[in-house]
């Protein structure tokens, strides 16, 4: 009785002690930990802009120079036509003249939403539905001399024309699960980072749209429950289900295709790309002409785009320009083109550095606008007078500057050399909001001229960082991991004394491309981490981003490979630091992260004393082909690196406790993942930890639950460290 007494009374205190973790830890985790920022504004071709005010009430129009309100452009109280309570967001016509805006915003996937709109005519004060047939609606584009709005519902386009108040259906074919127009499948939104496949010619009279067969596509189904968070109360007693389609590695994709719409026939036409190779279309746009549309394509290895100027009328194609790499074609190399009346601008690391190039339409380079060692990583456009305004690191991969090229050649830095800025210039390129903030000083953004010059200060974000302004300093470091430089970050507890030996948790993300050791502002878990009594560590290790292709490069067809060497040298330079406790470096990471995590501890040689790895991919073959077979190519082509590269083929190498965190309604990551990994343990007698978030997505960020995957984390590697 006493044995059982004392052991009711340990567990209360343990659960006691872990809501106190929850509740200290959230002001350092979403939402909590984000920092204010301007409201988010709309440029008018003006260069005034625009904003939403007053919950939703009202959007006024500002002037960028001085801040001064100009009008209130629309209040839902006084409008004529349809009434409103309030206003989600707006979109701005091409002209200025008209705004959609909506109400009733739910999400499809990570980007998609639907939404019931609302054309607002700003001369008339009128506000009209958009669509009288469909409550909500998807990804509406005005032409350009806003008379007309395409919107897809029920995977089809229709046409709103506002002269008439009439609707017309472009497609029939749509079906769910079937056939998607004018809008992408879920692998197309995640991997090529859009949410909208429609183009409207400039002389408004044709409109252009990718289509998506996926009936050929496998079905992924997920499982919902009633859950408490955001509740479906249908399921309570009976799970439902999310059914979508999910290319898996080496599984067939969509196919697709691109078509013209001409508007006053209303006659489709099917263009007929030449090349046999071409698997995705990342892109369409037009190039200031409406016999001009350039369509962007790659093969289904992503080492090989070709971008074809298509006439619309006569279907005639025409390569414009071609690419091609050893291993991929940067995502950003056709996800950022910037078209001109003359030329086009893209962002190439063809050199082995990423930067600007134009080209003529008759596909001749006109010349290479940046160049060096360090990468462009935005460009924004160009002046009246022809100077060239971009991001890059060219003071140093750690950095992002913003930057004023002229046509001398000679570049002028608009934001500080040291720290984190990026920039939203106005139409006219005079002025800019520029954001900026450096490891010790949250987002400040102001308004700039287009010679850096401060106009005025938007926010400073001083309430926030008072704070944290006890909050310890992160400090950044070097580590060789075969022969190789990489780059780090620590952060110590602010009472930190050198004398005494710390337990260590060492961070990642590793994917490739991506970057995590940078001088920027970034408020998260770990600060409350050393409040606990721990260091925290980050390394960069090869394959991660911004140092060019030959440190990012290695890891192709092989992932996990040199991500593990690099982790497992930095846990040895860390343990040779004279305050570590070598004995106690444990390792965690969310999605890629995760996946390092595990396959970190999978290594003969791993020194960590625990892991916790959330929302992993445990096999790339789980996971969607565009990410995966960018990197890895098909399975059925590199086999070897497959097996290689996946944690689940080395799970019986696992020594250390390990815990699992997954949402259960993941699209991206599924939690089949976590599940067959757990499974291989247990056929190996290895026991592990598990959290699972019901009906929660790859973000696991609804209802507190950050601060629980944190709280859980912390308190995880206290009782195994």
């Amino acid at each position: 009785m006493i044995k059982k007494v004392i052991t009711s009374i340990l567990l209360t205190i343990a659960v006691i002690a872990h809501g106190n973790n929850v509740k200290s830890i959230s002001k350092y985790v979403f939402p909590q930990n984000v920092p204010s920022s301007p409201v988010e504004y709309v440029y008018m071709p003006d260069g005034s802009y625009l904003t939403l005010n007053d919950g939703g009430k009202t959007i006024v129009k500002y002037d960028i120079k001085t801040g001064q309100e100009i009008e209130t452009v629309i209040d839902v109280s006084k409008t004529r036509g349809t009434k409103i309570d309030a206003i989600e967001g707006f979109e701005l016509s091409q002209d200025g003249t008209k705004l959609l805006v909506y109400t009733d915003k739910q999400m499809i996937y990570r980007r998609s939403f639907k939404a019931s709109y609302y054309v607002y005519e700003i001369k008339r004060n009128m506000l009209v539905a958009l669509s009288e047939n469909f409550p909500h609606q998807q990804a509406p584009l005005f032409s350009p001399d806003a008379r007309v709005v395409a919107f897809v519902a029920d995977n089809n386009i229709y046409l709103k024309k506002l002269d008439y108040n009439t609707e017309v259906a472009v497609t029939t074919d749509g079906k769910i699960n079937e056939i998607i127009n004018g809008v992408p499948d879920w692998v197309y939104e995640e991997e090529f980072t859009t949410n909208n496949s429609m183009a409207w010619a400039p002389d408004n009279m044709t409109l252009c749209f990718i289509k998506y067969n996926e009936k050929s596509v496998k079905d992924y189904t997920i499982q919902l429950y009633k859950g408490t968070c955001n509740p479906k109360r249908q399921y309570e007693y009976y799970l439902g289900e999310f059914k979508y389609k999910y290319p898996v590695a080496g599984e067939l994709n969509s196919i697709v295709s691109v078509h013209s719409y001409d508007i006053e026939t209303r006659k489709i036409k099917k263009v007929a790309l030449p090349d046999s190779r071409i698997e995705y279309i990342p892109r369409i746009a037009y190039g200031h002409d409406a016999t001009r549309l350039m369509v962007t394509t790659l093969n289904r290895e992503q080492n090989r785009m070709e971008i074809y100027a298509v006439n619309p009328k006569s279907t005639v194609v025409k390569s414009v320009y071609v690419e091609e790499s050893d291993s991929w074609i940067a995502p950003e190399t056709y996800e950022t083109i910037k078209y001109y009346p003359d030329y086009f601008i893209l962002n190439s690391d063809k050199d082995g550095y990423s930067h600007i190039y134009q080209y003529s339409y008759s596909g001749n380079l006109m010349r290479k606008v940046t160049s060096g060692q360090y990468e462009v990583t935005d460009f924004y456009g160009f002046d009246n007078l022809g100077n060239a305004y971009f991001q890059s690191t060219i003071t140093g991969e750690l950095n992002r500057v913003v930057s004023k090229l002229d046509r001398k050649g000679n570049i002028v830095h608009l934001s500080k050399e040291q720290g984190t800025a990026s920039a939203v210039f106005s139409p006219t390129m005079n002025y800019a909001m520029l954001n900026y903030s450096n490891i010790t000083t949250p987002p400040v953004y102001k308004i700039i001229d287009s010679k850096g010059k401060e106009i005025r200060v938007l926010e400073d974000n001083a309430t926030y960082a008072a704070t944290y302004k006890s909050a310890p300093q992160k400090e950044f470091f070097k580590v060789k991991s075969n022969g190789v430089e990489l780059n780090g970050v620590m952060l110590k507890p602010a009472d930190f004394d050198s004398s005494k030996k710390y337990p260590v948790i060492m961070t990642q993300y590793s994917g490739p491309g991506s970057q995590q050791v940078r001088n920027r502002w970034q408020m998260d878990w770990e600060y409350y981490a050393v409040t606990q009594g721990f260091i925290v560590v980050c390394v960069d290790g090869r394959g991660t981003g911004f140092r060019g292709n030959e440190f990012e490069r290695v890891v192709y067809k092989q992932l996990g490979k040199y991500e593990t060497f690099d982790q497992l040298a930095a846990a040895k330079h860390v343990s040779s630091l004279s305050f570590v406790d070598s004995k106690r470096i444990g390792i965690c990471g969310w999605s890629y992260g995760g996946y390092e995590t595990l396959m970190a501890i999978s290594h003969k040689q791993s020194p960590f004393a625990a892991a916790v790895a959330i929302a992993p991919v445990t096999d790339w073959r789980y996971y969607d082909s565009i990410y995966a077979e960018r990197y890895m190519l098909t399975p059925q082509s590199n086999e070897e690196g497959y097996d290689a590269g996946s944690p689940i083929k080395l799970a019986a190498n696992v020594s250390c406790p390990l815990l699992l965190m997954s949402g259960t309604a993941d699209d991206n990551v599924h939690f089949q993942n976590t599940i067959e990994y757990v499974s291989q343990l247990q056929s190996n007698g290895i026991l592990c930890d598990m959290l699972i978030f019901p009906n929660m997505n790859h973000s696991i960020n609804h209802c507190n639950a950050r601060s629980l995957v944190y709280a859980k984390m912390i308190d995880y590697f206290k009782r195994n460290m």
